[in-house]
């Protein structure tokens, strides 16, 4: 949280945040690190820097409060050292609308055939290599919004649309070993009409703001079956909902075989960054026909991982500027 340039890190107790101390790490950055050097569990390392401080959740879960959510987990140094990228076709839902964007005949298509190679080879034994996933990137930290903020069309966006998901948040140590410092929930939020023309401009169509949050879960080791709900509102109507499912339960990857296929770059295992990666959506509404409109809001809800996270949609208006590039 912060408050005024304060930036805090606080415990969710209920309706209650219990802070802690005001010395202590005011990042969740900052205490994985410590948690590295220190070997120990994440969740160990905050239990010691509880403080007697509480804060009402809901004023400023609802933006009622001098205090802001931030994100559920960033790089507060340098945004430029946060990688923000994702996997694509791990759920069946999500699968299926992707392959109906893209089909023209009755042969199957690569979204599908990449859907059954991971059916048949992305979760492999302990301690052997699985098949690949689709691998995107969606940038650095500078996108990444917190719970209450808007999501923007940007002028040379076509459209943009809610992608409900998990997504794992890491740290890699100063030897160079990624550390899972917790999961969250996410909106990946797309680009799916330009990703529609052509499947070419899947890179371009994910380069997009993204959220997480607003609570991150730490020291769980289980991600099996996760529940969810994903809405579309509009004022005070629902426009759309769908139930949803996340988890290694259904999904066609295991998450140890996509954390291989990402850090098995060396570039992703630079000391002292951070990643934040997308697990994959199980369903979206541009699937089902539904296009947004400036200012719905896009909420995606998974019980077990803490409250709801809402963002409004914001189309910024206006043609798209020409970038010139200057010469030396």
């Amino acid at each position: 949280m912060n408050r005024g340039g304060e930036r805090r890190v606080a415990v969710v107790e209920n309706a209650q945040l219990q802070l802690l101390t005001a010395a202590s790490p005011s990042s969740i950055y900052a205490l994985a690190q410590k948690a590295i050097q220190d070997k120990e569990r994440l969740s160990t390392t905050v239990a010691k820097h509880l403080g007697q401080e509480t804060l009402a959740y809901d004023p400023i879960y609802a933006g009622d409060s001098d205090w802001r959510l931030l994100p559920s987990f960033d790089h507060p140094d340098d945004a430029a050292h946060c990688t923000v990228s994702g996997t694509g076709l791990t759920h069946k839902a999500s699968a299926e609308n992707r392959a109906a964007m893209h089909k023209q005949t009755a042969e199957l298509t690569d979204s599908m055939r990449m859907y059954q190679m991971g059916l048949e080879g992305g979760n492999p034994p302990p301690g052997q290599i699985g098949i690949q996933p689709e691998w995107f990137y969606k940038g650095d930290g500078s996108i990444v919004r917190a719970h209450g903020e808007d999501l923007e069309i940007p002028p040379y966006g076509w459209d943009g649309g809610e992608e409900p998901e998990i997504a794992g948040a890491y740290l890699v140590s100063p030897d160079g070993i990624p550390f899972c410092v917790g999961l969250t929930v996410a909106n990946e939020f797309s680009d799916h009409r330009m990703e529609k023309k052509n499947y070419l401009y899947l890179a371009p169509s994910k380069l997009r703001n993204c959220s997480i949050g607003p609570e991150l879960v730490v020291g769980e080791d289980a991600f099996d079956n996760v529940p969810g709900t994903v809405k579309i509102l509009r004022g005070a109507q629902c426009l759309w909902q769908k139930d949803i499912r996340s988890g290694e339960a259904n999904m066609s990857y295991s998450v140890a075989n996509l954390e291989h296929h990402h850090f098995k770059y060396a570039a992703h295992c630079r000391a002292g960054d951070t990643h934040i990666h997308f697990f994959g959506a199980d369903a979206f509404s541009f699937g089902e026909g539904l296009a947004l409109e400036d200012g719905d809001t896009m909420e995606v809800s998974f019980p077990s991982f803490g409250r709801p996270l809402r963002n409004r949609l914001r189309i910024c208006r206006g043609p798209e500027t020409l970038v010139s590039v200057a010469r030396l």
